[in-house]
């Protein structure tokens, strides 16, 4: 009964999904639905916490738009993230930064790795 449900599964995951870790920024290419047309936002930040595994895996992006703080979650295998882009890779010690909450400004500034 399980290798059914995890066949169904891998057909459903995201080929061109990109290896990122919590600290990384990255642009987010989402589609939105308004009306009978459909068009692609950007939404660029730093990734909060990554959880969930196999088709599961979901992710939250933090942003500070306009002095106020915006947190969006996203499916990775989702087929309305149509690109998942990485901006640049982070150096935290952390699997989870809810610390981010409480800064603004260069406090909430993520160490760089230089690959």
């Amino acid at each position: 009964m399980g290798t059914i449900i995890e066949d169904i599964e891998k057909e459903q995951l995201n080929a061109n999904a990109p290896e990122f870790n919590t600290g990384d920024t990255v642009k987010v290419y989402a589609k939105i639905k308004e009306g009978n047309r459909e068009r692609v936002q950007v939404f660029e930040g730093t990734v909060k916490k990554i959880q969930g595994g196999a088709s599961r895996v979901t992710f939250t992006v933090r942003k500070e738009a306009y002095g106020v703080g915006v947190e969006k979650t996203w499916p990775l295998h989702s087929p309305l993230v149509e690109k998942v882009e990485v901006v640049r890779h982070g150096r935290v010690r952390r699997a989870k930064l809810n610390y981010l909450k409480g800064l603004t400004g260069k406090k909430a500034k993520i160490k760089e790795v230089i690959k």
